[in-house]
């Protein structure tokens, strides 16, 4: 058992000053505030809950920055970017993936991430493709030795488009059959025994044909865990759906399925104002990426119509062209801004937009990687991240604004220790396995880049 006690700490009902935290194994056992700190306790200052990541390619870490450079066709897209990734994937075996994901977790961690859901698709090693789950092991233990809670999201590729039933030949490696895929899935909850959670993925609905997607949400709902699906990030994918099913995306996934809050639906850029209020209404977690759906041009979320319905938000990397939720949080609001020309737009359940956005992903997060307690409360993980008292950033905010200070201030956010289960990854602003894993990533991406 141990026993921390905070100065201050950020509880699901707002600040509280003097909370001692009781934990053991690897959970918040109990919650007090308004108590003296006692020899025992280990003694901190600012404490506020890890968030989730809920959206993570990890292996296009390594795609970050290599992207920047217009074509000769002057045609840039998604699309474009798309054929760029896949010549990457193509080049990453699982030893390169075990370092590449470990990097990125390690910087999650660092920046006040917990936990993420790794959405993973590259299920063959390009240089043993007959080994058997290599890169589903080379995930887990990135996540093992950088502490990050992780929900793994095996996911079903099955086809190359609507209108092609057979993936293209940069897309092998990754594709599969709904029988495979399901096969897959077992074998990933009996390897794990409970150590890391274990959800379901279909692509999109462009890489995944209607009866497939069929099976995988009758096993998701028969298992109780989270499904996850890209779907309308882009205007192109919306076309082609109009044009094979008649339906707009979210519309023909509403009508054919019976969406619920086990569903968390990526991006959701493209939608009508019908859909909006539809999808709100069914419960489902959609996982925004600010950073990513900018830097492809996907559009703009309609958040504020979204969340007037009540509808739910978690926050996700994406590609990691920035790994930092406080930063996705800013992205988030001011892409909004932006569109509306107006200030402090997603302030509908607090007048404080940096608390609301922060609880809301809180929340969100948690229900998209199969967490059945968010916060700092008995049940919870022991996910703690504590933030350094003297920081200039937090400077003259009091409760009230705080929470506002870390997402509208600016980067670095002063994040002094992280904790996940129990155990205490981060150390004086930096990873414990730092300098591990930035030398091992180094050499992964020296190998990929004599492959490519």
């Amino acid at each position: 058992m141990t026993s921390i006690h905070a100065a201050k700490a950020f509880l699901p009902d707002g600040w509280h000053d003097d909370v001692r935290l009781t934990l053991e194994n690897g959970r918040i056992d109990k919650v007090e505030t308004g108590v003296a700190a006692d020899q025992i306790d280990q003694q901190l200052a600012f404490v506020i809950p890890g968030l989730s990541n809920a959206h993570s390619h990890a292996f296009q870490r390594a795609l970050a920055g290599h992207t920047e450079q217009r074509s000769p066709a002057n045609r840039d897209s998604f699309w474009t970017w798309r054929e760029q990734m896949y010549e990457l994937a193509g080049a990453v075996d699982a030893a390169a993936l075990t370092a590449i994901a470990r990097q990125a977790y390690c910087e999650m961690l660092t920046s006040g991430y917990t936990s993420v859901a790794e959405f993973h698709y590259l299920h063959r090693d390009p240089l043993q493709p007959d080994v058997e789950d290599a890169m589903l092991q080379a995930l887990l233990d990135a996540a093992n030795d950088s502490g990050i809670r992780l929900t793994y999201v095996p996911v079903l590729y099955e086809r190359a488009g609507f209108d092609d039933p057979h993936p293209a030949d940069h897309q092998r490696n990754f594709a599969m059959k709904a029988d495979e895929f399901l096969a897959l899935h077992a074998r990933a909850v009996q390897k794990l025994d409970g150590s890391v959670s274990v959800g379901i993925g279909a692509h999109s609905l462009r890489a995944v044909s209607r009866e497939a997607l069929t099976e995988i949400a009758a096993a998701a709902s028969a298992l109780s865990v989270p499904l996850h699906l890209h779907i309308a990030e882009q205007q192109r994918e919306v076309d082609q759906c109009m044009a094979a099913y008649g339906r707009r995306p979210v519309r023909w996934l509403l009508e054919n399925f019976d969406v619920d809050d086990n569903w968390c639906l990526v991006h959701a850029t493209h939608m009508d104002v019908e859909e909006v209020e539809t999808l709100a209404r069914c419960g489902a977690v959609v996982a925004l990426c600010p950073s990513t759906e900018a830097n492809l041009g996907d559009g703009l979320f309609p958040l504020h119509a979204f969340l007037k319905e009540r509808g739910r938000i978690a926050i996700g990397s994406d590609s990691h062209i920035s790994i930092n939720p406080f930063e996705e949080l800013r992205w988030l609001e001011y892409g909004q801004r932006l569109a509306s020309m107006s200030r402090n737009v997603v302030s509908l359940r607090d007048s404080h937009v940096g608390r609301e956005l922060f609880v809301r992903a809180l929340e969100g997060g948690a229900k998209a990687c199969g967490q059945s307690v968010a916060g700092l409360q008995a049940g919870a993980p022991a996910d703690l991240v504590v933030l350094s008292d003297d920081d200039p950033m937090l400077a003259g905010h009091d409760d009230t604004s705080r929470l506002d200070a870390l997402v509208f201030s600016g980067y670095p956010v002063p994040i002094e220790r992280v904790m996940v289960n129990g155990d205490w990854r981060v150390v004086d602003a930096q990873h414990v396995r730092r300098d591990f894993a930035r030398g091992e990533y180094s050499t992964a991406i020296a190998s990929i880049k004599e492959r490519r």
